[in-house]
């Protein structure tokens, strides 16, 4: 019996992506491609383009998910939904086990996080180097303990997906997306996240500002093609019967190298003023005003606002722990290794973001029309 498999997020940014890239790689045999959308108009747009098949359900009513999945025979989810909680990925592990027992199938779910799960912002050890490879990396982020409550039930949420590897039978792949950029490719959504928000802050307070204390604070960094290839790399090794590492040896970070946040900074600031959006094309130094500014044009709570543009500390105080934050070097030295196991290899160097950074700008600023 053929796998059946269902994308969800499918008019979001790598959602989108994915699908429209879906014929780029040969896959071996697929019973049926199905696809989560949230409206009509969605349903016609990735049965037309894609043939998948439409999906419409509640992704948090246990009823539903269970329908979804069980009836239609679903083996294999891509679930790109919601990194910050666990409820729903819960329903579809369990469903999924359901369908093993049902199919004799071996059955896969695949929950994309996030590269800020892997740094100093949730508790994770940055003096060195490590790799998606270590054989502790679950126990690391077991004893993480994050300041900020949203990133905590998150860092949860990643390993309760981990757990349930062991405790339903279902394989489970932790995918781990870092600063993502480039147009994507899908009928909604083309815009990134991170670039996205870098923007927002400069356009709210007329400047790009650097809220890192020195210049070492680094990311990784990945194409959206990149990116999306990796998903697709996943899928290809379970359909041939490659079996990935899952589970507890399952984790995927989708990165071709690390930038430093000041030099992204700098190329971003050049372009932004050059198209009159910010007064100034060098990077300043945050400080309490500048970071209220750009909280409103994120419309996050100041204290947030790192969490927004991504590696970053910022000076504030957080209201629910009464405690200053101060400022400091937020540092992701996460390092992608088990993808190129599987024969993944990125075609955009980590620079290259710095090379085509008016092109990143001009699409952000034409969609938003800002």
């Amino acid at each position: 019996m053929s796998h059946r498999i269902l994308i969800t997020g499918a008019s979001g940014y790598l959602g989108g992506t994915i699908l429209a890239r879906w014929n780029t790689v040969a896959l071996p045999t697929l019973d049926k491609l199905f696809a989560l959308v949230r409206t009509d108009d969605q349903a016609t747009a990735v049965s037309q383009l894609y043939g998948a098949e439409p999906l419409q359900f509640n992704v948090k009513n246990e009823a539903a998910v269970r329908d979804a999945i069980v009836s239609n025979k679903i083996s294999i989810v891509f679930f790109l939904i919601d990194a910050a909680t666990v409820e729903a990925q819960v329903l579809f592990i369990t469903a999924l086990a359901e369908v093993k027992k049902l199919t004799g199938l071996d059955v896969h779910f695949l929950h994309t996080s996030g590269a800020k799960l892997f740094s100093n912002h949730a508790g994770t050890p940055h003096d060195k180097p490590f790799t998606d490879t270590v054989p502790d990396l679950y126990d690391m982020q077991k004893a993480q303990r994050p300041l900020l409550s949203p990133l905590g039930r998150a860092v949860d949420a990643n390993n309760t997906v981990v757990e349930l590897d062991e405790q339903l039978g279902v394989q489970t792949y932790l995918f781990v997306p870092c600063i993502v950029y480039g147009q994507g490719e899908g009928f909604a959504n083309k815009l990134s996240i991170q670039t996205v928000a870098i923007i927002k802050a400069a356009h709210a307070a007329r400047r790009v500002y650097d809220v890192n204390s020195t210049g070492q604070a680094v990311w990784p960094i990945c194409h959206v093609r990149d990116t999306t290839s990796l998903y697709l790399q996943i899928l290809y090794s379970i359909l041939a019967g490659e079996k990935p590492n899952h589970g507890k040896k399952g984790y995927y970070l989708a990165a071709s190298g690390s930038i430093a946040w000041k030099e992204l900074y700098s190329v971003m600031a050049k372009a932004l003023a050059a198209r009159g959006i910010v007064d100034d094309a060098n990077v300043a130094p945050a400080n309490d005003e500048s970071l209220e500014a750009m909280a409103k044009g994120l419309g996050c709570p100041k204290e947030f606002v790192s969490l927004q543009l991504g590696g970053m500390y910022v000076y504030a105080r957080h209201v629910k722990y009464n405690q200053v934050l101060t400022f400091g070097v937020r540092r992701c030295t996460f390092t992608a290794q088990n993808g190129t196991k599987l024969g993944w290899r990125p075609h955009f160097a980590s620079s290259h973001i710095l090379e085509t950074a008016k092109e990143e700008v001009d699409l952000i600023l034409d969609t938003l029309k800002l």
